[in-house]
């Protein structure tokens, strides 16, 4: 039991040690290509029309940025959608170079800037609502001295400037742009300009200055107006559910949805008054959010302890909660947030530049956006119910059936049938406990994301190092069938009642692990509706499981008894490497291991392969132990035929 006590112990303190061994690229490029392509597409109808050149240095510059474009998004990192992005950005450059018809042009670029954020997100809206107040100061200070006091580009350091600042308060050109436009310029700059980068301002301010910006070209008088639109139009309220879709959205595309009077005075209200779109005090991801902006404030001050306790809570206490529902709509989504979570944490925890921290908090605020709009109440149908049921079914119940279908045949094997109640009464007692843990969860107590993740680490490791000491004892049972005899007068003798109860333990931890997954799920999938296609999709599955439970007990029954110890002992060593995996990737998640990524190593959950050194460290060391474990029980194995 030495080696089993010391790799218990290494699961915990591996973490503490491990190098750090890679670092994700930033999004930036990507929201360069965003800023220019939004540039495009409100710029070019001033350098040409009827395929005429009208402005040669404006004509130019289009030229030059659809160059820019495609460089950037070709230096981007490798994605599915990258080489559709290349494509595009070739098709736009040449519609510029043939003069096309900037209509035509306008929609290139629009369609592929949203093409753009959707591979490489980028944050669409602040995480609350922003102080206008520090943007008017922000804009007096360091703004109003070229754009003017009242935006139209007329202040005293605009003299003399080629290109001229921008005119905020230019109808048709406010028209056409968006505040994320606004803010993209504002933290990237403008290559080529005057404008340079407020990149060194705190996100919140960036977009307290972009609101501010976007609110000259439209008056008082039509914020009024849009105010009483927006208090007594629901269908208005419903092109607005978020502060995103109001960041994201120019006023010409709501005018193309409720006319251009109505976007006009709700387009002068809202960017007043941006707190009229926010999602209300706790709702989805807000806390999430909240936690972010503090560990990246802790971070700027220095703090990283607070830092990185703000960034574990923003996890376990804003997206755990969250999981099992994002989980069932979109896995894909919800996997690129746990990512992204760690990758902040890694962040955090060696010093990375401020730079690096504020891009990552800013790359998850955007998947909160996606994640957000995948959330969003909508009453899920029958067959989405069903496929999202059946699959979490059968991918927890497998597991846990392997090893309980393994113990089962094992006893039956030895002629033990009175042991088979303890393995009955734990996978039964561990079903009774799912049941009670869901009850306590909806009527009594919240399951923080804390408890979630320590109750999955701590029972995978738990399960782990007794499959390894149950396989590489059933590894030394099987002997050539010759020996038949010989092995089931020791095995009977080795069944002593305390063996008895620690199957017991094996069974209840192994299917009780999976239950409390499962459950979480469950209750998620039930708010979303779609009852009956949720109960179909359970039953579906426990009547597979049931039957490959049928199905592995039939055929064990057949198989010599050296065979089949030489099988299970092989599964067990399987099962567990993985769930020693998923235990250690668990515990990083709740903040008890330290995150070091393997970027070149594939996630393969099924195999509990989770590319950190710790988690893979972990893996390697079961790996060792039951090599040695297995060489000493053949050695033995051969040595006691000797004997005989």
């Amino acid at each position: 039991m030495r080696p089993l006590l010391s790799l218990f112990v290494l699961l915990l303190t591996l973490g503490m040690t491990a190098p750090a061994l890679a670092q994700t690229a930033s999004a930036s490029e990507a929201q360069v290509a965003w800023r220019l392509l939004d540039y495009v597409g409100v710029d070019y109808a001033g350098a040409v029309e009827n395929g005429q050149v009208t402005n040669p240095a404006e004509y130019g510059e289009m030229v030059e940025f659809s160059s820019q474009i495609l460089t950037r998004l070709e230096a981007l990192p490798s994605t599915s959608s990258k080489a559709d992005l290349v494509r595009d950005a070739v098709a736009l450059q040449d519609a510029i170079r043939n003069k096309s018809d900037p209509r035509t042009v306008a929609g290139q670029a629009k369609t592929l800037a949203g093409a753009v954020l959707a591979a490489y997100p980028s944050p669409l809206a602040p995480s609350f609502p922003p102080d206008l107040a520090k943007g008017a100061a922000l804009y007096d200070a360091q703004c109003a001295v070229c754009h003017g006091a009242t935006g139209r580009a007329d202040g005293a350091g605009a003299q003399g400037l080629d290109p001229a600042p921008i005119a905020f308060a230019d109808v048709e050109r406010a028209r056409q742009r968006s505040v994320f436009g606004l803010y993209q310029v504002i933290d990237q700059g403008l290559d080529g300009t005057a404008m340079a980068s407020f990149s060194h301002l705190p996100a919140e301010d960036r977009w307290a200055l972009a609101f501010y910006v976007g609110r000259f070209a439209f008056t008082d008088a039509e914020a009024v107006e849009g105010r009483r639109l927006w208090e007594s139009d629901p269908a208005i309220r419903t092109v607005y559910p978020d502060l995103a879709a109001v960041t994201q959205a120019s006023p010409a595309e709501l005018a193309a949805r409720i006319g251009e009077t109505k976007a006009r005075a709700v387009t002068a209200y809202l960017r007043r008054h941006p707190e009229a779109a926010a999602r209300p005090k706790g709702a989805t991801l807000t806390l999430a959010r909240t936690r972010l902006a503090e560990s990246e404030a802790a971070y700027r001050r220095g703090d990283r302890k607070a830092a990185t306790d703000l960034a574990l809570s923003a996890y376990l206490d804003g997206v755990e909660p969250v999981e099992p529902a994002l989980g069932a709509r979109d896995t894909a989504l919800l996997r690129r947030i746990e990512t992204a979570m760690t990758d902040l944490r890694v962040s955090i925890s060696k010093g990375a530049a401020e730079t690096e921290v504020a891009d990552r908090i800013a790359r998850l605020n955007a998947l909160f956006d996606t994640a957000e709009r995948a959330l969003a109440p909508q009453k899920a149908d029958n067959l989405a119910s069903f496929i999202g049921a059946f699959t979490i079914l059968l991918r927890e119940g497998l597991e846990a059936l392997l090893i309980v279908v393994a113990m089962i045949a094992f006893l039956r094997k030895a002629d033990r049938p009175e042991v088979l109640r303890y393995v009955h009464g734990g996978w039964v007692a561990a079903l009774v406990a799912g049941g009670g843990t869901w009850a306590a969860a909806t009527f009594f107590i919240s399951i923080s994301g804390a408890s979630r993740e320590l109750t999955e680490g701590f029972g995978s490791l738990l399960a782990a190092v007794v499959l390894v000491s149950v396989g590489i004892w059933m590894h030394g049972k099987s002997h050539a069938d010759a020996w038949q005899t010989y092995i089931r007068a020791k095995l009977s003798k080795a069944l002593s009642k305390r063996s008895a109860w620690f199957l017991f333990l094996l069974a209840f931890v192994v299917v009780y692990r999976e239950v409390f997954e499962t459950i979480l799920f469950y209750a998620a999938i039930w708010s979303q509706g779609g009852h009956v296609g949720m109960l179909a999709g359970a039953l579906t599955a426990v009547a597979i499981l049931a039957f490959a439970a049928w199905a592995l007990l039939a055929y064990s029954k057949h198989l010599p008894i050296g065979r089949f110890f030489s099988l299970s002992s092989i599964l067990m060593a399987v099962l567990s490497v993985v769930l020693v995996g998923k235990g250690v990737a668990a515990l990083q998640e709740a903040g008890w291991l330290d995150v070091h990524p393997i970027t070149w190593a594939p996630r393969i959950e099924i195999l509990g392969l989770y590319p950190t050194v710790e988690g893979v460290g972990v893996q390697l060391l079961t790996l060792v132990v039951l090599a040695i474990g297995f060489a000493r029980t053949s050695g033995s194995k051969r040595q006691g035929s000797a004997k005989a």
